[in-house]
């Protein structure tokens, strides 16, 4: 083993750009981990002619790129993918296994918010108002083609504190020539009677269909349904979390105090203690349908396709496989 090739310049360069996060966002992250795993498939079929020498050394990359953002969804999601769907008993079969699985996965990718906003679209109609929380380009994609369809779509926005991620949505909606009207946070229940659909993106998606999204998603949805106002989430696949499989709860993160209250303002209150959490759970019962691009589900059946894109969450086909277990990998 200590003859294996070594791992990639392409893969030691986009992982330290991920971990620097020069390379950032869910989709950009996932092309380039798919990118580098393929490069490392073909330099490595130019160093050994060793099966088993191949294998670990891709997989060895594998490591190398989900050791730079291991609470990620998206970068996982590729190794899983590209790796998963290794197979072979030559180095050019795997080889090109491994390559072919790369370009259908970074093909997918590419069309993926285009199709994902298509689907969407479908299920807005003519005249109808959409409430929006925080800032998705997933979302947006499906009133955009609504718009491309020659639909009337208008827009309530929730500002979304404590960084007013609402306002990048407010300005992206104006730029496609839909109405908007902004509105605290506070006042979501105000204005759900003049809305249609909430529509919202997801940072991941768990597997009984519980929705990671920015922290305020939770309640406007349990809001929504009391007001009977159905809401979608837009999320490409990438979103999915197979982790939670097996039970994996989500991390939330927390952010720093100071978006919340200024340094001044807080000595001038005294000890208080302060929590800034990113996002929330929403529970599945609150979500009427999670459109991808694969097409439209109820949250309950988005399992059946993190399966066919991902496996059973305790694949990890980065490491090395345990000689003692009997691992079943994804299909194709």
């Amino acid at each position: 083993m200590t003859n294996d090739p070594p791992v990639s310049d392409a893969v030691e360069s986009t992982a330290a750009d991920i971990a620097s996060m020069e390379i950032r966002g869910a989709a950009t992250i996932a092309s380039a981990a798919a990118d580098a795993v393929a490069a490392q498939a073909r330099e490595t079929a130019d160093e050994t002619a060793d099966p088993e020498a191949f294998e670990r050394a891709v997989r060895r990359a594998g490591r190398r790129l989900y050791d730079t953002r291991p609470t990620a969804v998206s970068l996982p999601n590729a190794l899983r993918y590209t790796l998963g769907r290794m197979e072979g008993d030559e180095v050019d079969s795997l080889r090109d296994s491994v390559i072919g699985a790369a370009t259908a996965f970074t093909d997918r990718l590419g069309r993926a918010q285009r199709d994902l906003g298509r689907v969407g679209a479908n299920r807005l109609r003519d005249g109808d108002t959409v409430m929006t929380h925080c800032h998705s380009t997933d979302a947006l994609a499906c009133v955009e083609h609504a718009v491309e369809q020659g639909k009337d779509v208008s827009a309530i926005v929730k500002e979304t504190r404590p960084r007013n991620q609402g306002h990048i949505t407010a300005r992206e909606l104006r730029d496609m020539g839909v109405d908007v009207t902004l509105i605290v946070d506070s006042a979501a229940r105000r204005y759900l009677d003049d809305a249609d659909h909430v529509l919202v993106g997801a940072d991941s998606i768990a597997a009984d269909g519980g929705v990671v999204n920015k922290i305020g998603t939770s309640a406007l949805a349990v809001n929504a349904r009391e007001r009977g106002v159905p809401i979608m989430v837009a999320a490409q696949t990438i979103k999915l979390h197979p982790d939670t499989l097996t039970g994996h709860t989500v991390e939330i993160e927390m952010r720093d105090e100071a978006e919340v209250i200024d340094a001044d303002a807080r000595e001038e209150i005294g000890e208080i203690a302060v929590e800034n959490p990113a996002f929330d759970v929403t529970p599945p019962r609150y979500v009427d349908a999670i459109v991808t691009e694969s097409g439209q589900f109820p949250p309950e059946s988005i399992v059946t396709l993190m399966r066919e894109l991902f496996g059973e969450s305790a694949d990890r086909p980065w490491e090395e496989p345990d000689a003692t277990t009997d691992a079943t990998g994804p299909t194709a």
